[in-house]
């Protein structure tokens, strides 16, 4: 039997199904992006479907901390509408 890869929300910590998750990808040039087919190029990060765990993984610099690098807020506002926007 295949097991079911399980993935980390950053936002509320919670082990999951990596289907039942958002991964939220760097690429080589530092762009942010949300990657629903979880198949893109680049550093992984994956987050709840959800706003309410965008918005502590924000509170937390999580996103931030997964990347090692500064996030600008436009990224995150872009995150919110795509989350949200379903």
């Amino acid at each position: 039997m295949k097991s079911i890869p399980q993935r980390t929300c950053i936002g509320c910590n919670i082990k999951k199904d990596k289907k039942d998750l958002i991964r939220i990808v760097k690429d080589n040039q530092n762009n942010i992006s949300i990657d629903r087919t979880g198949k893109a190029n680049g550093r992984g990060a994956y987050i709840c479907d959800s706003i309410e765990c965008l918005e502590k993984a924000v509170k937390n610099n999580k996103i931030e901390k997964s990347f090692k690098m500064k996030i600008d807020e436009s990224i995150y506002d872009k995150l919110r509408i795509e989350i949200s926007g379903k």
